[in-house]
This record gives C-alpha cells, structure tokens and sequence, in this order.
C-alpha cells in the first residue's frame, strides 16, 4: 500500500529467511515478478517491480540498463560508496596523468574541474527560478479564491492595489480594480449575501486546486505527492528510488505545489522545494559525464541541492548549507560544503531578481523589532521551547498513527477521496476564522508583525489611552499600550486557529499531494508566541511595579514584543517536529533579518528537542522512513546492544550453506546455474569449497557481463570451459576448451570482520564507509556474510527487545 509520502513501502518487507546472502535487492526484499518497473495501481496503493528472474534465456536479461543514470545499479539497490569513490579517484588519476602529455588533454582536465562549479551554477538558476515561479503563482491563485483582478486577471489583490490612487494605509488591501466574487455576483461586498457567496466561492475554488492537484499526481507522477526529505535522505544514503527525481517528477511536483498551497490545506511549500531542487540537480547530472556515470559523485550534487532548496524556500542560503550538512546528507566533504554554499547562494540571488514578495527583500519575514529583550524572558522563551518538543512530539506520534491508519484500512485506497474530504474540512472551518483563511505564509508574517502607527491589524488594536489600577499611570500614544476590544477578539481567534492548526496538520501531511511541514509548523508557534508575548505585554503595562518586571519596563516604555515571542515560537515548534538545532537558528535569523536574536532562538530551540527527544527518539522525518521501511542508518542513533558479528551474519546455523564460487575447478554452466538460481549481488570466492580461505568477493553485475562477453567474443569457450578467478593458467590439454579468465574482476580486498567483532564497530563501519556488505572470516576461513539489510533488521530487534532503548539518542 502507498506509504504517506507518496511511495510504495510494500514493495518491499521485513523477510527474514536464512538463506538470503547478499540479496540483489539487499535491502529491499520481495518484488512482485513479471511486471514493468514501477508500474502502480494506484487505486489500491500498489507499487509492483520487476526482477525477470528465473526463466531469462539470457544472463543479461538479469540486468536492466534502460533508464539512464541507474548505471550498474538496479531500482530500489543501495550503491556501493566504496567502489564508487574508487572509480572517481582512478578516472581522475587517468585525467592527471594525461594531461601532463599534451595541451589537449591539459585543457580537458581544467573543464573536467570547473564542470561541479559550472553544475552549481546550473543548479541555482534553476532552482530560483522555479520557486520564484511557483511563489508568484501560489499568490495569485489563493488570492484567486476571494477574487478577481479587473486591469487583468493574472494580477493578485496586491499587485492589483499597487498602483490605485484610492488606496489608503488604513485600506491598503481594498482598491477599486479587486472585486470579490460577492461585488462580481450580487453586486454587494457586505450582508448575508455576500458572505455565502464569498464562503462557497472559496470552498469551490480550494476543493477544485485540490482535486487536480491529487488527479495529476496520480496520473502523472506519484512520487510528487508528500515533503520529499525522507526519501532524499534515503536516496543520499545510497538507495536508489528510479523516477524519483526524474523530470516528470519534477514537473508535476511543481504544477501541484502550487495548486496544493493555493487550495488552502495546512501544508507548504517549503519542504517540497528541497525535492524540487534535487530534481533539478539530477537532471542536470546527465550532461556531465563524472556526474552520470558515479553514483557517489551525484549524492554530493544532490546535497548541494538540498541546500538550495531551502536557500530558495526562505531566502536562508547559509541556513541551507547548514540544513543539508545537519539533517539531509550523509556524506559531505569539505568540497561540497563550499560548492553548496556557491549554490544557495546562486540561487537566493536568482530569486530575488525575480522578486516574488515584491518587498525587494530577500528574506520572507523580515520583521524590524525596536525593543531589546531582556535577560529574565529568557523564561517565557524556555516555556515556549517546552510547548515546542511537546507539541513536536504529540505531532509524530499522531501522524505517524494516521498514517498507519490510512495504509491499514479502506481510506488508503481512495487517495482522491481523502483529499477532497480533507480540503472541504479544512475549507469549511478555516473561512469564518480571518487567521485560518489566510496562507500560512501570511499569517506567519501577521503574527511576527511589531505594530506600528499605521497598522490596521485587529492584533495591533491598543487603546489610545487607559486608566489602569491606581499605581499604574497611562500615556497616550503607543508607548502603554492596553489592549483594545478589537486585539481581545483576535487573540480569541488565534485561540481557535491554534487548536485548528494543531489537528488539521496532522491529517494533512501525508497525504497524496506536495505537502510541506516548515510553514504549518511555524504557525502553530508563532500563534503560540503570539498570544504569550501579548498575555506578557499586558501583564507588564498593569504590573510594571511588580518585582519581575521592576527595572525594565517602566511606564510610559514598550518592554514586550510579542512579534518576538512569536517568531521565538515558531523556531521552538518547528524545532520540536524536525529536531533541528543549528540549522533551525541560522535559517530563523536569515528568515526574519532579526540576528539579535539569536540567543532566545537558541534556548528555545535546544529547549524543544531537549522536551521532544525526551518522548521520542526521532524527528518526523526519521518517523517516516522508519514506517515506510526505508534501508537508511540513521548516524545520530547510537547502537549500545553488546552483540558480535556471529550473531548477526548469514547463513544461519540451521539454514543452507554458503552460496560460493570457488578459485578454479568451476565451469561456466555451473557458475551460470548459480546466478539464475539465486538472487544475491555478489559472491564470495574461495580456494575450495573444503578449505573455505577466502580469496575475494566478485559482483553479480560484473560476473554477469564478463561471461556473455567471453560467450560471444572468446572463440572456443562453451558450457563445460572453466572459470578461473586466479592468474595461473589450467594445463593445456588438446580436448579442453580454453577456460575464461576472471582474476580482473575479483575484488581481493573486501572488507572483512571477525566473528568476535563487536556489532557496535560493524554498524560504524557501514554508516561511515556506505558498506552493502561485509564479509565475516576467522583465521582467514569465509564464515558468512552481514548486509545492509541485516544490521537494519537487527538493529530493530534490538529496539523492540528494549523499550528505554527509545529514550536513548
């Protein structure tokens, strides 16, 4: 059944048979057979592979080289980081060596070196301009579902305004070329009329977004549907997704995300433009031959690429490095790290020349705050970062339950059915509520805004001047500011759009359209903040006498921000749901330009994944690849059980023997019987199948190819001509065919434990190295063999057997 981000984890399942050795799909499990590759019901939810095992008449049947870019590896197989990085190191050792021969090859090798800058490039105008695209069109079409430009209907409200002559600051947004659906049908802005017509118009529009939103990924492309990060962090960890970041992938994800946002569901996105850029950088990948042909090389691009997009999502092209270097990579050189800055930053000046917010900025919330905070706020701070790990926490443990729910019943069948009935919800409750109405990106901005002379905004509405207690003496002005009738209503409305917020997310990501968690997340905090900084603010104008707030809030001065308190919480709760630290600080301060800041957004960051990590281990993305099943090792998880190799290899004392190829002594049938009859990558060889030395380890890809190769273009060699893994010849014998030599295939230094290796040192070395396997030996004999697979499937176990091991990061 499809997962919630849009990917089929039954294609693959928890199998545990004791003769699997290194599985061609060694952390994939089953597919189902005689289907094309990735061809998905997806009315029941179904993803089906294709393995063509068995009855091939050709070996070469075996292997699939179709789709470009999948190289010598197949779909749902995990690369191998060690040989890839050896290929790159010898490709460019050739490159070196040439060019010191002639100016050719010379001015080769400098276009070889200046092609991963000239891809970063490449990457970052890309990159911009489609999210500078999908900003422009998910303004407009959500400022669609309240009405129409007359001087063009491709303007949004503020576009439209921009220029009236009759607009007034108290009146920015109402201007006589916009005119609501209400002005267009019954010629009224206000009444019971207008209302129902405006309340069916907007339910209209966001169920008709939403509809081809699910339609088109469903037709067209259903990886676009869900954030995307989970499945990057598997891809960069070496698994291979074919079509994830293909180019209908990334068409449909960006015609969807824009219809997704502008129909209104509590999503955003934020997230999804991480997959955007990485579906940029893959396709761009294919024109650059070091890039195409190493699978290794192109996670480095597609981590670079991960720092675009949230360089391009909030205007934070340093937050992006640090985002892609603390949540999304799994191997980042010190190389990657400058061309991903070179990137984000290519692509965050790409986006402002485009200007999609039109404030000639390039950060999404600046804010101007004129009150320093003071040291002892440090404790709302805190309180807001507790409020963020418990509500990070209530919200993966919930999603992750729905999202069970959905895979487990009838209503992960019906995609567009979910959709629909989920839009029309969030439609219905979100329109009579003002806060709930707007995009999350708007109300964010409301949220964090410091009110000035000029704001209209009902959370701006202080009272000109009030006679408080009798020791408290009230200016005119702004500077006691009392709260008015109209900010009392707003902070009820808040109230009821934070319990809204925090429920409907939960429903809403995972479902089958391009949906992001950064924005909802941050609105649930902000509105949090918000209503904490303003119960603060008024508390300080009545109380200013008080102990607490004696020496730094006096009458007559603003002490409390409460666009503070809200840009604090929703770093806390965004936090609290991702887990992230660093990364999270660095992107608020670039978001908003508030860099004096910093030090409530930190304690109130380290605060929420203090809370969060002590009810769960895992962030939401975590959750999700370990419900979906994904082969990923998470790096920040510490492996503490005092198991050993023995404990954990393949074969099993009670299962079959090793699967082996001997030095010499096997023919070509035999050794051909051997891979049809199996389905591992790869095989160890030994001296003989009595002594079981080990010699090395042969791949299955590499086998395959050497033997129809000798087939076809070694004259003489037939079924019965021997297989040679070693230099020596056989003894020349008139009736003996000429034997095929495979010795230049033969990996002589496959990693190698003991039995007696700790398993802790065995799960370091294949998150460190990118390992698909390890073989076990002692005192040089083959005992077995560990995959990927295997230290995944053992490491859950473990979990299961030790329910504190949860608490434990």
């Amino acid at each position: 059944m499809m997962d919630n981000e849009g990917f089929c984890n039954d294609n693959y399942h928890n199998s545990s048979s004791d003769d699997e050795l290194v599985d061609i799909s060694d952390v994939t499990m089953d597919f189902n057979e005689d289907v094309p590759p990735l061809d998905r019901d997806y009315s029941t939810g179904h993803c089906k592979a294709d393995r063509r095992l068995n009855n091939s008449p050709k070996l070469l049947d075996l292997l699939d080289d179709t789709v470009p870019g999948i190289g010598t590896y197949e779909d749902f197989n995990t690369i191998d980081w060690v040989r890839e990085k050896s290929k790159d190191r010898d490709r460019h050792r050739e490159i070196t060596n040439k060019s010191k021969q002639s100016t050719l090859a010379l001015l080769f090798s400098i276009i070889d070196a200046f092609s991963g800058w000239l891809l970063m490039l490449l990457i970052g105008l890309m990159s911009g301009a489609l999210a500078g695209g999908i900003d422009i069109a998910a303004h407009w079409m959500t400022d669609l579902k309240e009405g129409v430009c007359l001087n063009g209907f491709w303007f949004n409200h503020e576009d439209c305004c921009w220029t009236s002559n009759e607009t007034t600051f108290k009146e920015r947004d109402r201007c006589p070329q916009w005119k609501s659906w209400a002005e267009l049908m019954v010629g009224v802005n206000e009444g019971a009329s207008a209302y129902v017509v405006s309340y069916f118009m907007y339910v209209s529009w966001a169920l008709l977004f939403a509809f081809l939103a699910v339609t088109l990924v469903r037709a067209f492309a259903p990886y676009a549907c869900g954030s995307g990060i989970p499945e990057i962090k598997t891809i960069l960890s070496g698994f291979i997704i074919r079509g994830y970041l293909g180019k209908w992938t990334l068409i449909i994800k960006t015609i969807t995300l824009v219809l997704a946002v502008s129909s209104g569901l509590s999503l955003g996105k934020e997230g999804p433009l991480v997959h955007v850029a990485c579906c940029c950088a893959n396709i761009l990948c294919h024109f650059f031959t070091k890039y195409r042909r190493n699978e290794a090389k192109r996670r480095e691009v597609l981590s670079a690429a991960s720092a675009v997009g949230v360089s391009v999502a909030f205007g934070a092209p340093i937050g992006g490095v640090l985002f892609s270097l603390e949540e999304v990579s799994y191997y980042f050189p010190l190389k990657t790290l400058w061309r991903s800055f070179f990137a984000a930053l290519v692509a965050a000046f790409t986006l402002r020349s485009i200007n999609p917010f039109g404030n000639s900025r390039l950060v999404l919330f600046y804010v101007e705050f004129h009150t320093p905070w003071h040291f002892l706020e440090l404790i709302p701070f805190i309180l807001l970062g507790i409020f963020g790990g418990l509500w990070g926490a209530f919200f993966i443990r919930a999603n992750i339950a729905w999202c069970r729910l959905r895979k487990n019943t009838c209503l992960g069948h019906y995609p567009v059915l979910e959709v629909l009935l989920v839009t029309l919800i969030t439609a219905l409750l979100a329109f009579p509520n003002e806060y709930t109405r707007m995009s999350g990106s708007q109300l964010i901005s409301e949220l964090f805004n410091d009110c000035s002379l000029l704001d209209s905004s009902r959370i701006c509405d202080y009272s000109g001047s009030r006679t408080g207690s009798a020791n408290v003496t009230v200016t005119n002005g702004l500077a006691d500011r009392p709260a008015g009738p109209k900010l009392y209503t707003a902070m009820l409305l808040l109230a009821l759009a934070l319990i809204f917020k925090m429920f409907i997310t939960v429903a809403t990501f995972g479902m089958k359209v391009p949906s992001g968690l950064f924005i909802p997340s941050m609105a649930v905090g902000a509105i949090a903040g918000r209503l904490l900084g303003v119960g603060m603010e008024q508390l300080a104008i009545y109380h200013h006498d008080w102990n607490v707030f004696r020496g730094w809030c006096s009458p007559g001065a603003d002490c409390i921000t409460p666009g503070l308190y809200a840009m604090v919480g929703a770093a806390a709760c965004l936090g609290g749901v991702t887990r992230m630290t660093v990364s999270l600080v660095v992107i608020m301060f670039e978001l908003t330009g508030g860099l004096e800041y910093i030090v409530p957004l930190m304690a109130a960051a380290m605060t929420s994944k203090w809370v969060a990590d002590a009810l769960g281990r895992e962030g939401i993305y975590e959750a999700h690849i370990r419900l979906n099943g994904y082969p990923f090792l998470e790096a920040k998880e510490e492996f503490r059980h005092k198991t050993l190799a023995t404990d954990v290899m393949r074969p099993r004392r009670s299962g079959p023997p090793l699967s082996v190829l001997t030095q010499s002594g096997m023919t070509v049938e035999e050794v051909e019987r051997l891979i049809i009859d199996t389905t591992y990558s790869g095989f160890p060889v030994v001296i003989t199948n009595q002594s079981q030395r080990l010699v090395g380890f042969v791949l299955r890809r590499d086998l395959v190819i050497s033997l129809e190769n000798a087939r076809r273009h070694q004259e003489g060699v037939v079924s019965v001509s021997a297989v040679l893994f070693s230099e020596c010849d056989l003894p020349e014998s008139t009736n003996t065919p000429p034997a095929v030599k495979l010795h230049s295939i033969l990996d002589l230094s496959p990693f190698t434990v003991t039995v007696h290796t700790p398993m802790e040192i065995v799960v370091d070395i294949f998150r460190k190295l990118g390992l698909r396997q390890c073989l076990v030996t002692q005192n040089g004999r083959m005992l077995g063999i560990i995959t990927k697979k295997d230290v995944l499937k053992h490491m859950a176990q473990m979990a299961n057997r030790d329910p504190d091991s949860i608490l434990f990061n």
